[in-house]
């Protein structure tokens, strides 16, 4: 699919991932095109895919206080339907924005979003630690977020 992509295809996607308002006009102008092929770069994107959607990435500290928890997480045994399972309950915990399969100590690497300490310990109880072949938990917890960037380092 990279091949698909010529510099100005990626500079396009450059200019979205930083502000997903920009408009046709404006990225033609910086990139020295005219309207309408910039535009039909754009549909063409979306259609083949490597524009998933479009958000707002909402200044969370604003809306309410929460704290970030990263919980890693193994299984007691990692039998593919097992693990099915685990990922099928895990997507319906709203508290998990991020979940990643890994390799290594741990199976799961979860990101969850929690208002305080207190409900993070109700999640990980009533939540986490009561799926089925849970085989342990560990948490780290976010004292200072330095980067959190939602772009993909375009080469």
């Amino acid at each position: 699919m990279q091949a698909q992509l010529d510099t100005i295809d990626r500079e396009i996607l450059r200019i979205l991932e930083k502000d997903a308002k920009t408009v046709a006009k404006t990225i033609a102008e910086q990139l020295g095109l005219t309207k309408t092929p910039v535009y039909e770069r754009i549909r063409r994107l979306e259609q083949d895919g490597f524009i998933k959607n479009y958000a707002a990435i909402v200044d969370k500290e604003k809306i309410e206080s929460s704290i970030t928890v990263f919980s890693f997480v193994s299984l007691e045994a990692q039998k593919g339907h097992l693990m099915d399972d685990f990922l099928n309950q895990v997507k319906q915990f709203s508290e998990v924005t991020e979940c990643f399969v890994v390799g290594g100590e741990f199976d799961f690497l979860l990101k969850v979003i929690v208002k305080n300490l207190d409900a993070y310990y109700n999640f990980a109880k009533t939540k986490i630690a009561s799926l089925p072949n849970i085989g342990a938990v560990k948490s780290a917890f976010v004292l200072n977020e330095v980067k959190n960037e939602n772009t993909f380092p375009l080469l």
